[in-house]
């Protein structure tokens, strides 16, 4: 497996290029246990770095891994990239969305989790009479009402989509600000209804970011559900074994994921890879070989 990731090299940094040339792209981060890394014990965490993006009709999502969760790692991944960057309220992402050309953008549906954890916290006692509202209630109510708006312009074109936004969300958020500034200095920050209102009001420049252009999303659950299966691998696997391993498990989940996303069966795809890439004599031969250039009917579905 170790071979089979550094034999994809290539075409791991054709689908980098590409992705980096594009200025919209996601960035979200898990945890991931490598055994034997030196200067670290087995128990220590590591991570896997998730990044999606593409321009469109070519969605790339790229894995990597770093032993650290500092700063200096989305510098390092992201090094030459240029326009929006979408994240959550991590503030290891500050340093890279203080670089020039690099905007970010923010999570609105961590800000409607907290809300609603808050809601939760509250009990049935709380919501019994409809007309009290409760801080909790109104922020997520709020942010329930920008969801319906996305709902309802998934299926138009970006250009179609920031139209909306100006004339249906744009009011909405403007109405959302003046009830922040007008209920948060009365709640107590160490409450969750306090601490959901906090994120709100730091993360305000970056979650309202999404009303500049119809090509962003309100909120990077696409990269949280590109992450899942990772996710879902480790309960079974539990670990990797070497650093090596890791960077091909990166690198295998990378290429498969982007497959997925591609409309591509990962075991007919990686087979044709596996068959054609050894053949390639040019960089216009692996090229080919990128998922999105690649039809699923071009891929052979017979017994191998």
């Amino acid at each position: 497996m170790i071979q089979l990731g550094r034999l994809i090299q290539p075409l791991m940094n054709l689908l980098r290029d590409q992705m980096l040339a594009y200025d919209v792209l996601q960035v979200d981060e898990t945890t991931v246990q490598v055994l034997k890394e030196a200067g670290n014990t087995a128990q220590s965490k590591s991570y896997i770095w998730v990044q999606r993006g593409g321009p469109p009709g070519r969605p790339i999502i790229l894995f990597d891994y770093d032993p650290s969760r500092s700063q200096n790692v989305p510098l390092r991944l992201l090094d030459g990239y240029r326009g929006y960057l979408q994240v959550d309220g991590y503030e290891g992402y500050n340093a890279v969305g203080s670089q020039p050309g690099i905007t970010l953008v923010g999570c609105m549906a961590h800000a409607r989790r907290k809300f609603n954890e808050a809601l939760k916290a509250q009990g049935k006692t709380h919501q019994r009479d409809p007309r009290k509202v409760g801080h909790a209630q109104q922020g997520l109510q709020y942010i329930q009402t920008l969801y319906q708006i996305e709902r309802e312009a998934k299926t138009i074109t970006p250009e179609e989509r920031y139209r909306v936004r100006q004339e249906k969300a744009k009011p909405l958020i403007e109405t959302i600000r003046a009830w922040l500034d007008e209920v948060f200095p009365s709640v107590p920050p160490e409450s969750l209804t306090g601490k959901a209102l906090t994120y709100l009001h730091n993360q305000w420049p970056k979650l309202i970011r999404y009303l500049d252009d119809g090509r962003l999303s309100i909120d990077n659950n696409a990269i949280e559900n590109a992450i899942r299966p990772f996710v879902m691998g480790r309960k079974a696997w539990l670990f990797s074994d070497t650093v090596h391993g890791a960077k091909s498990s990166a690198s295998l989940y990378g290429l498969i994921e982007t497959a997925k996303a591609c409309g591509h069966e990962p075991y007919y795809y990686l087979r044709h890879v596996f068959t054609e890439l050894p053949k390639a004599k040019s960089l216009a031969d692996i090229e080919t070989l990128l998922p999105f250039h690649l039809k699923p009917e071009q891929i052979s579905r017979s017994p191998a």
